[in-house]
């Protein structure tokens, strides 16, 4: 995203007809995160058609679930979602799924925005991120989390990730 352009930004919740561009944007997310976390090799593997299917059934979870799109000039550029908590130990009710926005747009608040459309203001959650992924760290911290010392290694695309759990009492 260039300084002298401003594109015209909207937030909004998912809708069905959505799945393509969020499958499209999903992996592309997930190569810019990634990218030093997991091999090439097993990056390739995430398709924008794959991601597309998950999508059609993220979005129709019912009314506990909050997914919502960011947009720019028409063309959805990130993600948010967040519902119940997964967790047997869960430290909140509330659990952000997920937030992914293209590289090009981190760093301009549009962050800020999708996270503020999926968690009620001072709602307790919780969330887990990737122990590598510092710049997720302080955005987090910038939003009253802290790291609450849960640590676990999840299976990602055929090799393994290490998740560091984040709370915001």
């Amino acid at each position: 995203m260039s300084d002298d352009a401003q594109p015209e930004i909207i937030v909004r919740p998912v809708r069905d007809v959505d799945a393509e561009a969020l499958g499209r944007v999903h992996a592309a997310c997930w190569h810019e995160t990634y990218d030093h976390l997991i091999s090439t090799a097993a990056l390739e593997k995430v398709s924008p058609r794959r991601m597309a299917e998950l999508w059609t059934n993220w979005a129709a979870q019912g009314p506990d679930f909050k997914m919502h799109a960011a947009l720019a000039d028409g063309e959805i550029v990130g993600f948010v979602g967040s519902g119940p908590a997964r967790d047997k130990d869960a430290p909140a009710f509330r659990e952000l799924y997920f937030i992914y926005l293209l590289e090009a747009y981190q760093g301009t608040g549009l962050g800020k925005r999708l996270f503020d459309a999926a968690v009620e203001q001072d709602e307790p959650l919780y969330l887990w991120v990737a122990e590598d992924n510092p710049r997720a760290h302080r955005f987090y911290d910038r939003n009253g989390f802290h790291l609450d010392g849960a640590k676990h290694t999840e299976p990602f695309l055929g090799e393994t990730l290490t998740e560091v759990r984040f709370v915001r009492p």
